[in-house]
């Protein structure tokens, strides 16, 4: 009898088909991770973008388990770039856990210890030293960081912003409403923005918006840039323009050029990235 070579059996798509194991000699090509926020490409394995903070893991919905979704505090530069700070101990510097890459900070500049939300630095014999208030760290002794000091790296500065605690009411995007330390006043919003979060309220006359907190309307998402525009409420009629956001801005689909003064009508829906922010007049009883 002979063996007769004949052609392949017929691949049988409803048959579960056994192959070959990876060859671990050959190179697997593997690519890095692209930030949705700023474009940069990461490592394999970050968890957060190394140029913009962007954490890429999200957490499960705030009521997936019956808990709130948590705010950890921020580092802000003077761009409105934040960085997160998580608990427990990590470092700042160009190689450090908080990486920021400025000729003024040392590899491994500061550390940084996040306990039961009390944040403190310690200067680690950087080049150029570490302040905070303008105050000098000492090296390996901690200094506290106070809600909103300023934090000088060489001169590279950074402002902690701790979750709710705040002067302005801001919309943060786990959809809980933060307390604030100012009395609240009798005006009468004329619009509301609203998104799956929360609201937040549109006045006469201009209110800048964006993530940093020097904002009159502060929304903190990654996509919103640290100054994304301004809203403008004039004689009856609400309009919005772009000043230079990162993201851009889409008012029904469309996109607006940059210090283009887009008018705004009740039920307009505004899109940054992948938030979605509905206009919504407010009626006054007369």
């Amino acid at each position: 009898m002979k063996t007769v070579m004949g052609a392949p059996p017929l691949l049988d798509p409803n048959k579960t088909m056994m192959g070959s194991a990876p060859n671990l000699n050959a190179t697997v090509t593997i690519k890095p991770v692209q930030c949705p926020v700023c474009k940069t490409f990461n490592p394999i394995g970050l968890a957060f973008c190394k140029e913009c903070g962007l954490i890429f893991e999200k957490s499960l919905e705030g009521d997936a388990f019956g808990a709130p979704e948590v705010k950890l505090p921020v580092l802000v530069d003077s761009t409105g770039r934040e960085y997160v700070v998580r608990p427990g101990t990590q470092v700042i510097g160009r190689q450090g856990d908080i990486l920021i890459d400025d000729s003024r900070i040392s590899r491994r500049h500061a550390r940084v210890d996040s306990i039961d939300g009390n944040i403190t630095i310690e200067e680690m014999g950087s080049t150029n030293g570490t302040t905070v208030n303008e105050v000098p760290v000492e090296v390996g002794k901690a200094s506290p960081i106070p809600q909103g000091a300023e934090i000088s790296l060489g001169g590279f500065t950074l402002k902690l912003s701790m979750p709710g605690v705040t002067h302005k009411t801001a919309m943060p995007m786990g959809g809980k409403t933060q307390s604030i330390a100012a009395q609240p006043t009798n005006r009468v919003a004329f619009a509301k923005l609203i998104s799956e979060d929360g609201s937040y309220d549109i006045f006469d006359g201009m209110s800048s918006f964006g993530r940093r907190d020097s904002n009159e309307i502060v929304l903190v998402n990654p996509y919103v840039s640290g100054k994304h525009g301004d809203f403008v409420v004039e004689n009856g009629e609400l309009s919005f323009t772009d000043t230079g956001s990162t993201n851009g801005t889409m008012v029904n689909g469309d996109k607006l050029e940059i210090n283009e003064k887009r008018s705004l009508q009740n039920g307009d829906v505004m899109r940054i990235g992948e938030l979605e922010l509905k206009v919504q007049f407010v009626e006054v009883n007369a």
